[in-house]
């Protein structure tokens, strides 16, 4: 079933939400300082083509108080639109019954988008 649920996820748009969030990591990473914020935008971008099956988990890495400023910044300077964003869609894709296996996968984009420093994504094929 996770199969389907994703290729569905990426013919109804996945694919274009991974492109986008691929292309503002390349932005990110043209510059040294935003190659911390591209590597996060590569995070959502892997989620956004492979949703269900996918776990989001506090990482593992001694990265230590740095992920707190490391979240507020990215917060200020578009995480808060990309959570509003996906809360919109996983609003919308639940009101219909069919639409919420696929609502619920945007309210787990919600929350890496929030604050991704100091979290993973395992992909479960």
């Amino acid at each position: 079933m996770k199969i389907i649920g994703n290729i569905l996820w990426l013919v109804f748009g996945g694919w274009e939400a991974a492109i986008g969030y691929f292309t503002a990591s390349l932005a990110l990473a043209v510059s040294i300082i935003g190659l911390p914020w591209a590597w996060q935008t590569c995070k959502i971008g892997l989620l956004c083509l492979w949703p269900f099956g996918a776990t989001i988990r506090r990482s593992d890495s001694p990265s230590g108080c740095i992920t707190l400023p490391l979240n507020i910044l990215w917060l200020v300077c578009g995480g808060l639109l990309a959570f509003a964003c996906h809360i919109i869609f996983g609003v919308l894709l639940c009101i219909t019954i069919v639409g919420i296996p696929w609502g619920v996968q945007h309210f787990k984009m919600a929350e890496l988008s929030l604050a991704p420093f100091g979290r993973d994504v395992l992909l479960n094929f």
